[in-house]
């Protein structure tokens, strides 16, 4: 009988891993109806997908997702993004106080608790160091807005938030002025944040972050990018406040 049992425990193993094998989440369609289980899963998964894309050394970073009106599942502190299990993410509510867990959870949690204060649209943020987007965070250059229209459609103008020092009340707190009015910030000094209706799409905000960078300061040797005329600009904020896309500027 043991043996039977152990023989069904190995098979319910080896489907769960198949599942996740198999599991491409490739589109924020992707995350509709997850149970809290499918979205740790999914969480692991956009870590890894950050520390592939040296966007997250070390144990850079950290992602948060709600679960609901007074849960937020959040990567804990000390861990590589790249290596997490699903029972390595904490639970907090919305005072910051952990639920669950067994590892401790990380002091930049009041900067993702702040967005869901502020935020009701906002379900994932990630926080991350891509290093092109440092490039611009160190030198407090915010990326200029109407250079490329994909940018234009999935960031719109990304903020650059003051320096603090990181964990406390004060970096979180840095972000205030901001937080309504955008999908994508760089901090000085520090790194970036982008944020999403879903984990996937705040990923994706994050590589379009870090690819926009990238292209600006490739495009600098040239000469420098030229940028879409205003009236041209405006055609685009015109058309996302058409199709329902967040932009601060169309506030």
């Amino acid at each position: 009988m043991m043996d039977n049992l152990w023989l069904e425990r190995k098979r319910q193993g080896e489907e769960e891993q198949m599942r996740k094998e198999t599991r491409k989440w490739g589109t924020p369609e992707d995350e509709s109806g997850l149970s809290e289980s499918e979205i740790r899963d999914l969480m692991c998964e956009i870590g890894h997908r950050l520390w592939v894309k040296d966007m997250a050394a070390a144990n850079d970073g950290n992602i948060s997702c709600r679960l609901d009106e007074q849960r937020i599942l959040t990567t804990p502190t000390m861990i590589s993004k790249g290596f997490m299990d699903p029972e390595d993410l904490v639970v907090v509510d919305m005072d910051g106080r952990q639920v669950s867990g067994k590892r401790k959870v990380t002091s930049e949690v009041r900067m993702h608790l702040l967005v869901y204060r502020e935020r009701n649209d906002v379900r994932a943020a990630v926080h991350a160091h891509p290093r092109h987007a440092l490039a611009f965070a160190a030198t407090h250059t915010a990326p200029p807005p109407g250079v490329l229209n994909e940018v234009e459609y999935v960031l719109g103008e990304i903020a650059l938030v003051p320096y603090a020092l990181a964990g406390t009340q004060e970096f979180a707190d840095a972000l205030a002025p901001f937080i309504g009015l955008h999908q994508a910030f760089l901090i000085a000094h520090h790194g970036a944040l982008t944020l999403g209706e879903g984990l996937i799409e705040a990923f994706w905000r994050m590589e379009t972050l870090e690819n926009y960078c990238a292209m600006l300061l490739a495009a600098d040797p040239l000469g420098g990018v030229k940028r879409i005329s205003d009236e041209r600009l405006r055609e685009i904020l015109e058309n996302k406040k058409k199709m329902g896309l967040f932009d601060g500027r169309c506030l």
